[in-house]
């Protein structure tokens, strides 16, 4: 294929994606508790940076659903400031482990701890997002959150529920029934898109997307004394978290790509030194960390991508947006975002891979089941530890026993 045609494939593939990671941009920032410009500065920063350095050849990074239940939980307890510091270490870390070339022991965590991780994830999403389709402040943590929505619902914007619904039905309506002739286009955005026009000519009183009144005013440059905060042993266990479970998503999202495109493989090494200068980069404007992202990375391939350039133009469209036409922007309800955002936490709770790790014996489940009941209960990095110090224990006590008879 000559070098012309390849540039036509990746600019059209760099639109499909550029569709579908807008939306996912503002949601998750808004579902992190961060201000929704923070996401999309992570998307640009992902396509333009990460997308020209990666070791995978058609993975897409930004903002992360698998990310958010951490960050929420950061900026609850150490601030939005803290934030900035604490991606820039994790950026570093995961550059050190790639020139250590240890992206290959990352992908050995077993299934079921990964498994628990997302699906934990997903139910903390789904069940803080139920909250902003209400037009209420979600709480930290899962059972929180779980607990004061009888309440909400009892207190809650109806109409900004009903715009809620109204998305998630569009979406799957339209994954559905699409004609395959308009195949290209995302449910997500289009879903979006109608609740804005809807929402916009009904005059409906509902949140919606703050924004600042120019990029500039969106990037929060970090202070070299801010860099004092990761004296904190606080700060520097967050920032081994956030190294840790971006490194993992990232990796498993470049191995999925690799499943899809048999004749091409990822350098994972590479993959997380591009991951890593992406999120030093993401903590010196005060964004929200990045990973590889499978949705916009499926997204890509399927649409036809042939080289790393689809994913850098994706951001240059998403920093053109931001810069043009951030008034558009403004009137996205946030009900409808969250809307969205309960359909992606559904899916990370997935219930065929919950089969299949059945399949495989009681003890695969005792530490999928360990993994997510401890995250539900405290947070993602004891959960994580939790899975990993049970599946440890199982594997070794037959030869313990065998040892001791």
């Amino acid at each position: 294929m000559g070098r012309s045609n390849r540039f036509r494939r990746d600019l059209s593939a760099s639109f499909i994606v550029f569709l579908v990671a807008l939306p996912l941009c503002l949601g998750i920032a808004i579902a992190s508790g961060a201000p929704p410009e923070r996401g999309l500065i992570t998307g640009i920063i992902g396509g333009i940076l990460a997308g020209r350095l990666a070791g995978s050849p058609l993975s897409v990074s930004g903002p992360a659903a698998g990310l958010t239940t951490l960050v929420f939980e950061l900026i609850s307890r150490h601030g939005l400031a803290a934030l900035g510091p604490i991606v820039l270490l994790a950026g570093a870390l995961q550059v050190l482990g790639g020139i250590a070339r240890i992206g290959a022991y990352v992908r050995m965590i077993p299934a079921a701890i990964v498994e628990g991780m997302l699906a934990a994830i997903g139910l903390i999403l789904v069940a803080s997002q139920l909250h902003v389709m209400l037009d209420t402040a979600p709480a930290a943590g899962f059972l929180p959150n779980a607990r004061h929505f009888p309440g909400m619902i009892a207190n809650g914007n109806y109409v900004a529920l009903g715009i809620g619904l109204f998305t998630i039905a569009a979406m799957l309506g339209w994954e559905r029934l699409r004609p395959a002739v308009l195949r290209e286009i995302p449910g997500a955005l289009l879903a979006v898109a109608v609740a804005t026009a809807a929402a916009a000519l009904l005059g409906l009183h509902i949140a919606r997307i703050a924004l600042p009144g120019s990029f500039a005013g969106a990037v929060s440059l970090m202070r070299p004394a801010q860099l004092s905060e990761l004296a904190s042993p606080g700060l520097l266990a967050a920032a081994v978290s956030v190294a840790l479970i971006a490194s993992v998503e990232s990796l498993l999202s470049a191995a999925a790509v690799d499943r899809m495109l048999p004749r091409r493989k990822t350098d994972y090494s590479q993959e997380l030194i591009a991951q890593g200068f992406g999120n030093m980069a993401c903590g010196l404007t005060g964004a929200l960390p990045m990973t590889g992202v499978i949705v916009r990375s499926a997204a890509n391939v399927h649409a036809g991508a042939r080289t790393r350039m689809s994913a850098v133009l994706h951001g240059v469209w998403l920093l053109a947006l931001v810069v043009l036409a951030p008034g558009l922007l403004r009137l996205v309800p946030t009900a409808s975002l969250a809307g969205l955002l309960v359909v992606v936490g559904a899916r990370l709770a997935n219930l065929h891979h919950v089969r299949a790790l059945v399949r495989d014996g009681a003890r695969t489940m005792s530490v999928y089941a360990t993994t997510l009941g401890v995250i539900l209960c405290t947070n993602l990095l004891t959960g994580v530890l939790a899975g990993l110090a049970l599946y440890i224990a199982l594997r070794s006590l037959p030869s313990l026993i065998r040892r001791t008879i």
